[in-house]
């Protein structure tokens, strides 16, 4: 049972982030096609924080009228419209209309919307319902929200999309000099996209299928018996909490205590039930929670938008690696937090810092674009990928410990968690969009037709 309940918050987190996670791994091959280019991935991150509408709502509503919202059936509502977005996606993704003369991908941008609100909504209603399970399921849901991000990668390694090669082209043209005119033959590299192994028809509709995969792992879930546990917030706001249960003895009592249920006598009581409580001060909790907007400003906003400006002057297979094996250190990262925990602050914010200077490393890479460091070299393609996988692996650790440190105190703190992940990737995002797309800070070019100096 326990190994099943496992499997469910396993593939329930996995429902969390996988749409847009898909879009991201699928960039490679989406920008060679759709009229955005390389300025789609800012297009994604400044839609992915407009759906902060949906956690913004929740938030409001537990703070203002708390108990009204139906967590399971919001849950429900969330992953419902997920699944048919993701359906509609698979068909309309590449459907482009003019707008303001120019041509947009308008049903890929609508749909990306509404698969940002699903996963944004999750933030601040998938972890308060993990709050129902026991403790240790809360670290597997991470492992299926890191899995949201590598099975994805792994179909899309499969799929090679957006492989490319440089093509020596030869084309004839007239030259007219005086009354003479002679054809002269003019050779040059182009950029040859390679078929993809399969189409990206259907890479959505396995998008769709882990979506309800999700669904049905949540329907199974929300019936299983819920966890007596307690929340220091709401129901003790003294400190001189759990001791005093110890001296309840009779079976009476323990019965009233785990939900009028009555328990056997080698039943574990609260303590074995409960994850050990750790209590903060004011100034470490703000600590925790500045850590998660910063993290979640570079993981989720800046860096993103510039992800293909930092990767594509390497070549497109630059950018699939860096795409694809960077969302596979999400997933690693929850497990070595479930192998390694560490809870030292220190620690985070060290973490934190070595995560941010990846970050600077990368986005100083898309400031030089389309002319970065070591671009003839092979080093520069391997410092470019490995750099993008350091940078998610380390601040997605990070990430993960603040949910477990929160975790232990109240399903407050982690509503407030999604809340301030989400404030921060909407900073990130609203800073960057103006310099990609209004000022045009980043510059593209087409790799095989580069003229750099040496």
């Amino acid at each position: 049972m326990a190994l099943l309940t496992h499997l469910l918050a396993c593939a329930f987190g996995m429902g969390s982030w996988v749409a847009i996670n898909g879009l991201w791994v699928e960039l490679p091959l989406l920008v060679t096609v759709l009229p955005e280019q390389w300025d789609l991935p800012s297009y994604i991150t400044i839609i992915i924080q407009m759906a902060n509408v949906g956690p913004l709502f929740v938030t409001l509503m537990h703070r203002f009228r708390p108990g009204l919202l139906k967590e399971v059936a919001v849950i429900y509502v969330v992953v419902s419209v997920g699944v048919v977005a993701c359906l509609l996606l698979a068909f309309l993704w590449n459907y482009t209309s003019p707008i303001a003369g120019r041509p947009h991908s308008t049903a890929f941008l609508l749909l990306t919307f509404f698969l940002a609100l699903v996963d944004c909504t999750s933030s601040v209603t998938f972890l308060p319902f993990m709050m129902q399970l026991q403790p240790q399921y809360l670290t597997t849901f991470f492992i299926g929200e890191g899995l949201s991000g590598l099975i994805p990668a792994l179909i899309a390694l499969g799929q090679g999309s957006g492989i490319s090669r440089c093509a020596n082209v030869t084309r004839v043209v007239n030259i007219t000099t005086g009354n003479e005119t002679v054809e002269s033959t003019i050779f040059h590299l182009e950029t040859h996209y390679l078929p993809a192994n399969f189409s990206t028809l259907l890479f959505f509709l396995l998008m769709t299928l882990m979506m309800l995969a999700c669904l049905l792992a949540f329907f199974f879930l929300a019936r299983q018996p819920k966890v007596w546990e307690l929340s220091q917030q709401h129901l003790f706001p003294s400190s001189i909490v759990l001791s005093s249960f110890d001296q309840i003895a009779d079976e009476g009592a323990d019965s009233r205590l785990s939900g009028g249920c009555p328990c056997p006598k080698d039943a574990k009581g609260p303590r074995d039930i409960l994850p050990e409580k750790v209590s903060y001060p004011l100034d470490k909790l703000t600590f925790i929670y500045l850590l998660i907007t910063w993290v979640s400003a570079l993981t989720n906003g800046v860096l993103p938008s510039v992800q293909s400006y930092s990767c594509l002057p390497y070549g497109n297979t630059a950018y699939h690696l860096a795409a694809t094996l960077s969302s596979m250190a999400n997933p690693l990262a929850c497990i070595v937090a479930m192998l390694l925990p560490g809870r030292s602050l220190a620690l985070l914010g060290s973490l934190t810092m070595a995560g941010t200077g990846f970050g600077a490393y990368n986005m100083a890479i898309a400031v030089m674009s389309p002319c970065p460091l070591l671009q003839q070299s092979q080093w520069g393609d391997v410092t470019i990928v490995l750099s993008w996988v350091l940078f998610t692996g380390t601040l997605s650790y990070v990430k993960v410990m603040a949910g477990v440190i929160l975790r232990s105190r109240s399903r407050s703190a982690l509503v407030w968690y999604g809340a301030v992940e989400q404030l921060g990737s909407l900073l990130g995002a609203l800073l960057m969009f103006p310099l990609v797309n209004v000022y045009g800070f980043f510059k593209s070019a087409d790799y095989c037709s580069l003229q750099c100096p040496a």
